[in-house]
């Protein structure tokens, strides 16, 4: 079970992504958007996780909608494989492309290396519950405080020209989860 549980990049992603949002729906396209990866590779692949059990497959129309599977015996097990292999930045990227967050970054401390217990994320968009409950799972899972700022885009667009600190922020070292800045 193992060689085929871990045989495929695609599949690796994908399980990411349902691992890391256990209650949310996602449809084929969708989850090929959100993971970048050919619909038809997305589809064979959540197909191959249904048959091993590791995702729920429910039809909604003309759409199958899939979710992980929370009562399968591997769930905790893989979701925690998931995160340690990712870390926090990739935990926390997972959490912001399934909610459509476009810009993102962390700064501070934490950005320039040193192990703290307090995490800045910057996230340039709106703010979901979905996504704050997801940041409060993470929190849990890697012992660490998430500050999360929420800035507009638009808004974004016209501090990052004209705000002193929002500026200096920028020009400090960062690692970007997603988007261009």
């Amino acid at each position: 079970m193992l060689k085929t549980l871990f045989s495929s990049s695609i599949r690796a992603d994908i399980l990411s992504l349902l691992l890391n949002n256990p209650d949310e729906k996602y449809y084929i396209r969708q989850v090929a958007k959100l993971t970048k990866k050919n619909p038809s590779g997305v589809k064979r692949e959540l197909d191959k996780l249904y048959e091993m059990g590791l995702v729920r497959c429910e039809q909604v129309a003309n759409l199958k909608y899939f979710q992980a599977n929370k009562q399968s015996p591997l769930y905790s097990e893989l979701k925690d494989l998931i995160a340690k292999s990712l870390g926090l930045p990739g935990a926390l990227k997972s959490l912001l492309k399934a909610n459509d967050v476009k810009i993102s970054f962390i700064t501070g401390p934490y950005a320039q290396g040193e192990d703290t217990p307090t995490i800045d994320l910057v996230v340039v968009g709106s703010f979901t519950t979905a996504l704050l409950s997801g940041l409060q799972e993470l929190e849990k899972k890697f012992n660490k405080k998430i500050n999360c700022t929420v800035i507009d885009a638009e808004d974004f667009k016209v501090r990052k020209k004209k705000d002193a600190t929002l500026k200096k922020m920028l020009a400090e070292k960062r690692i970007t989860l997603l988007g261009r800045v």
